[in-house]
């Protein structure tokens, strides 16, 4: 019975999502002002900007996914959907699960798509363009996870989305480190398999045990 839930909430979230098109537009725009004004600000020497690329491609994804978060699972507590949920017989986690899911296919999923135009600014070869993109595809999805215990931290509180940002910054880090790692280590002619893998334990925790902590939290903002 697990998959059918999940794939409902999924589905029930992609179409509030397509009728909100604009807050998908706003992520995907800031992503791409941040990523732009970084070399119109360095200039144009390409071993500088090659040497950041990573970096600032990969705090702009960052960034982007903080600034869809709070809407997450805004609409469903003010509506009463997520009460509902709450009271289902499933668990409450892997409805979770599936809005982590939905939330990575709106912001994460583009995003990666979008990293290796962005990174034709930075004078980055096809190969790096490509390790760029995968490292982003396979990072984001752990940033949605773990978004969705600071949303569900911070649902219903006045300030959440500063707030928000205090607690999930910190624990994006090490996704930060690994992500843009990964094109380091492709740049210098070093191997990124240990890099993807790291990338890759990320997410399955995001993805897989966070929607349980996420859950117990937004029970506690229900009450």
């Amino acid at each position: 019975m697990t998959g059918p839930v999940i794939g409902a909430v999924v589905s029930r979230d992609l179409k509030l999502a397509m009728r909100r098109r604009a807050d998908i537009v706003s992520v995907l725009f800031f992503f791409i002002i941040v990523a732009t004004l970084f070399p119109l600000g360095i200039g144009p020497e390409p071993e500088i900007l090659r040497r950041l690329a990573p970096g600032v491609l990969w705090i702009g994804a960052l960034l982007a996914t903080i600034l869809s978060l709070p809407r997450l699972f805004a609409d469903d507590y003010q509506d009463g959907t997520l009460e509902q949920l709450a009271l289902s017989p499933q668990p409450l986690a892997l409805s979770v699960l599936g809005k982590v899911i939905a939330h990575w296919l709106v912001s994460g999923l583009p995003l990666a798509l979008l990293t290796p135009l962005l990174g034709l600014q930075f004078d980055l070869d096809p190969e790096i363009l490509g390790v760029l993109a995968l490292s982003v595809l396979v990072g984001t999805p752990a940033l949605s996870g773990v978004g969705a215990i600071g949303a569900a931290l911070t649902l219903g509180v006045r300030g959440g989305g500063v707030l928000l940002s205090l607690l999930v910054l910190p624990l994006y880090i090490p996704v930060l480190i690994f992500g843009a790692g990964a094109v380091d280590a492709a740049s210098s002619g070093l191997g990124t398999g240990v890099y993807f893998s790291i990338l890759g334990a990320l997410t399955l925790a995001g993805v897989f045990f966070a929607p349980w902590a996420a859950a117990a939290a937004l029970r506690i903002a229900l009450e």
